[in-house]
């Protein structure tokens, strides 16, 4: 491990410069291009939204800790539930790892000093924060109470809550996704490090390519969608409502059209860190990296193939349906190579069994359950008796929660050192990955029952037979709660009686452990240039001298 005082002066003994000392006023951040600033004020905004997202979901658990209705009128219930939707998915899981770890990391990862559009990259945080602003001036105004996806002809006509001040805010946000994502796609073509061949590219970065895809070609269709339903909604212009001669199927087909491909900018950036966290404390190179890396890109294009699923009960036609059912066995495939080569990755690695591990080692059980309990949804015959129910909500938190929310924390503890310079205690990681593990599980795993059951989602209220399943499921949030707010102690704590972290804490090949920690603002002394030497890692770091030679695809810099 290098020096930790090599963080703290240079040769001549000054402190040095990184991007975190880099001016101190609070214009120099809000005025920053620095894309590692960005990523640090994407990280305050955005684990914001998260903690109130959470409070909303604290709130629904104890409402539905009894049968009956006592806690909230069922009004306010939907409104609880719409906003804890809304928040975290358009506010929290969109953003969390593309805008904080990808804007941080990409740039770094390829060699480059910024991305290639600082000025664009600075906007997006504008735009998020104004499409943030109004969300959560229309949700303490009054909030809103149609479901986090607008159907139609509630929304546009029997709704009087503010649909329209929420459907605004997320079109404002869209463009935040839709600059990140052509940001990262400009970048990654033209300010590669000498030697940084695609193939060479780390994961992490195939799979930010592959999502950044998604958010240009996905995320005008849903901004579009919502401008159609103000416009419905303000001038009675029929396109949605059958009462005025619209079509409500319409406004499904537009919405999910983006909204299937969302999961995957959910999802996608989460693979990427999984795949560098299983090679890299496995101490080996990832298996099948070809193939992985392609099917990002597979996961990426099947994904706008698919929305259809979501509607088998909808009316639409069962010719349809059957592709439909058939397209979604097949984006199985994709994610199924990732598994394998996952876990071939692991088999006879020499483990290193670090906080980031765990939560890598969480992913894989959590997304596996949430994968094959999908192709239960993507069945036509099953899918008629679970929709809309509890089984629906456990298989999309067992993808979102169980697989990004689990790779995002994984990602952060990951890089933590590398952000900040401060190392964080490993013991309390390692406790609060469990608590999340077993916490997460204990609240939606009865779910999978209670909508096999037939318990409908969105109710207030349910039958006194469904009461000791839903109990499990508060007491598992409470767990859930509290692993999940403990790393927001530890961390802030490190940031202040921390250990010096070191350039490369965990003893690592790759361009961003190759530059200080924190790095300096402009990433690299020099210009780095990536070769295909081996890299000695040393017994010190869990390798024999034969295996270290085996290494490949090592960074250096010149």
């Amino acid at each position: 491990m290098q020096n930790a005082d090599a963080i703290i002066t240079d040769s001549s003994g000054e402190p040095k410069v990184n991007y975190l000392t880099n001016g101190s006023t609070i214009k120099s951040w809000l005025l920053t291009k620095d894309h590692k600033r960005i990523a640090i004020m994407y990280l305050v905004s955005v684990s914001a939204f998260f903690l109130m997202g959470g409070l909303y979901a604290a709130a629904i658990r104890l409402e539905l800790l009894t049968p009956a209705s006592d806690l909230m009128e069922s009004g306010t219930y939907n409104k609880a539930f719409t906003q804890h939707g809304v928040l975290m998915i358009f506010f929290f899981l969109i953003p969390a790892i593309p805008a904080i770890l990808g804007n941080f990391l990409l740039p770094i990862m390829i060699g480059a000093k910024d991305l290639a559009l600082p000025r664009i990259n600075l906007l997006s945080l504008y735009f998020y924060w104004i499409g943030g602003g109004l969300t959560l001036y229309a949700l303490l105004q009054g909030g809103v109470d149609t479901g986090w996806t607008f159907y139609t002809p509630y929304s546009t006509t029997f709704s009087n809550t503010f649909v329209m001040a929420v459907g605004l805010g997320i079109f404002i946000n869209g463009f935040s996704s839709i600059l990140t994502g052509l940001n990262f796609i400009v970048t990654v073509h033209t300010m590669r490090a000498p030697g940084m061949t695609w193939f060479r590219l780390p994961l992490f970065v195939w799979a930010q390519y592959a999502t950044s895809l998604v958010m240009i070609l996905g995320t005008p269709v849903i901004a579009i969608t919502v401008l159609m339903l103000a416009i419905e909604r303000a001038v009675h212009i029929g396109i949605f409502d059958p009462a005025i001669g619209g079509d409500p199927i319409l406004f499904q087909h537009l919405f999910w059209f983006y909204s299937h491909p969302a999961v995957y900018i959910m999802i996608l950036p989460g693979m990427g860190v999984i795949s560098e966290l299983v090679s890299n404390f496995s101490r080996k190179k990832i298996f099948g990296y070809e193939f992985i890396a392609f099917s990002s890109i597979a996961i990426a294009v099947f994904g706008f193939l698919v929305w259809g699923h979501h509607m088998f009960v909808s009316g639409q036609s069962i010719y349809a349906g059957l592709v439909f059912s058939f397209l979604t066995m097949v984006v199985a495939v994709p994610s199924a190579i990732k598994m394998f080569n996952w876990t071939a990755t692991l088999y006879k690695g020499s483990i290193l069994w670090n906080t980031p591990l765990l939560y890598a080692v969480g992913f894989l059980g959590l997304f596996l359950i949430g994968g094959l309990t999908g192709l239960f949804l993507g069945s036509i015959g099953l899918t008629v008796h679970l929709t809309d129910t509890y089984f629906v909500v456990a298989h999309f938190h067992y993808v979102m929660v169980g697989g990004q929310v689990i790779a995002y924390l994984g990602g952060l503890h990951y890089w933590w050192p590398k952000m900040t310079g401060k190392m964080y205690s490993e013991f309390w990681g390692k406790i609060s990955a469990m608590l999340v593990f077993v916490g997460f599980n204990l609240t939606f795993f009865p779910q999978f029952i209670l909508g096999y059951q037939g318990m409908p989602r969105r109710y207030a209220s349910y039958p006194e037979e469904l009461q000791v399943l839903n109990i499990f499921s508060t007491a598992g949030a409470s767990v859930l709660g509290v692993g999940l707010m403990m790393p927001v102690v530890y961390l802030v704590h490190s940031l202040f009686f921390g250990k010096p972290a070191g350039d490369n804490p965990w003893m690592l090949p790759g361009l961003e452990w190759r530059t200080s920690s924190p790095p300096p603002t402009e990433n690299f002394e020099t210009m780095p240039v990536v070769t295909w030497e081996a890299y000695e890692f040393g017994e010190e770091n869990g390798l024999d001298t034969e295996e270290a030679r085996r290494r490949e695809a090592v960074s250096t810099v010149s």
